[in-house]
């Protein structure tokens, strides 16, 4: 089976920071903190306000359940349908 990882720009930590979350088949993993300046881009804001907001304890849960499954894309070689879209980090 392959996975598929997504990334979607999503509001985090109550709402107060605009990050880049990163997904394996709709399970966020990780994210990439913005840059200051993406608070003014109204494209992007909408696109976050279209999303789900994520806490820290969101992101503990579901990257200690791909942990647990073996299937966290940063901790273990899959098999992946667009490893591209990796964090670079």
């Amino acid at each position: 089976m392959k996975y598929r990882i997504d990334s979607r720009y999503v509001w985090y930590n109550k709402g107060t920071q605009l990050v880049l979350m990163y997904f394996i088949n709709s399970i966020p993993f990780t994210f990439d903190e913005l840059p200051d300046s993406y608070m003014y881009d109204l494209e992007i804001i909408r696109l976050a306000d279209n999303e789900r907001r994520f806490d820290p304890e969101d992101l503990y849960k579901t990257s200690f359940y791909l942990i647990d499954e073996l299937c966290h894309p940063l901790m273990f070689e899959l098999d992946l349908e667009n490893p591209e879209m990796l964090p670079s980090d």
